[in-house]
């Protein structure tokens, strides 16, 4: 038999099982299938972005390192706009430039110190958006599935008692009918928390780079505008 002729099978066997199920088994599916499509949608989007993004602060990084003061930075960072560092640098040299132009010179580190850690918090939230949602379908979708698996059994039972029959062959269809839900439900799980994990250590990854740059962010002022 073809891999043409099975697939062909696969999908016929299917709908017809999709045909048999009830409007809550058909709901409870659909539900499921939006939960996995949004899922991987968000999934795709954030695999882009923290690529972008970790290609942008690589690039930034190097132009900090070799610049020779803030204000080459500043004037070189347009180019690294996307990058998490330059919104991080631009809360720094804002809180910089307020006190060299009240005072001549940087005589507030802890105040330059926050400015940078609000930085941090602001772009850590801006790369977390959505994350909730993979956390979500990986702990929820398993439970819907298996409510709409419970919901196919029973019909089954009630189809079985209609029909006075009590063999296996009456009741397995509507029972391997049922077990859709379970596997779609953890089709849609399985991806989200995978990924959500692997997320959730690039995001650490993203956090101890911003803490590592505020420090080299603080040398450098130092340098530039202390006593």
């Amino acid at each position: 038999m073809s891999i043409y002729t099975c697939l062909i099978l696969l999908q016929t066997n299917l709908w017809e099982m999709l045909t048999r199920s009830g409007p809550f088994a058909l709901a409870v599916l659909v539900i499921l299938l939006l939960f996995s499509l949004f899922s991987w949608t968000i999934i795709f989007s954030k695999w882009s972005a923290f690529r972008r993004a970790h290609r942008a602060d690589a690039r930034f990084l190097r132009a900090f390192r070799k610049a020779n003061g803030l204000e080459a930075v500043m004037v070189a960072s347009e180019q690294f706009r996307p990058a998490p560092l330059v919104s991080v640098f631009d809360f720094g040299y804002e809180e910089v430039a307020r006190q060299v132009k009240a005072r001549g010179n940087l005589n507030n580190k802890l105040a330059l110190e926050r400015s940078l850690q609000l930085g941090i918090s602001e772009q850590l939230a801006k790369l977390e958006r959505n994350m909730s949602w993979l956390a979500t379908t990986a702990s929820v979708s398993p439970f819907i599935g298996l409510f709409g698996t419970v919901l196919g059994i029973i019909r089954a039972f009630q189809d079985l008692g209609q029909q006075g029959a009590t063999s296996l062959r009456a009741v397995g269809p509507g029972i391997s009918d049922a077990l859709i839900a379970t596997a779609v439900g953890l089709f849609a799980a399985i991806p989200a928390a995978i990924f959500y994990n692997q997320f959730t250590h690039t995001l650490k990854e993203f956090g101890a780079r911003m803490d590592d740059f505020s420090l080299e962010f603080l040398n450098m002022a130092e340098r530039g505008f202390g006593d």
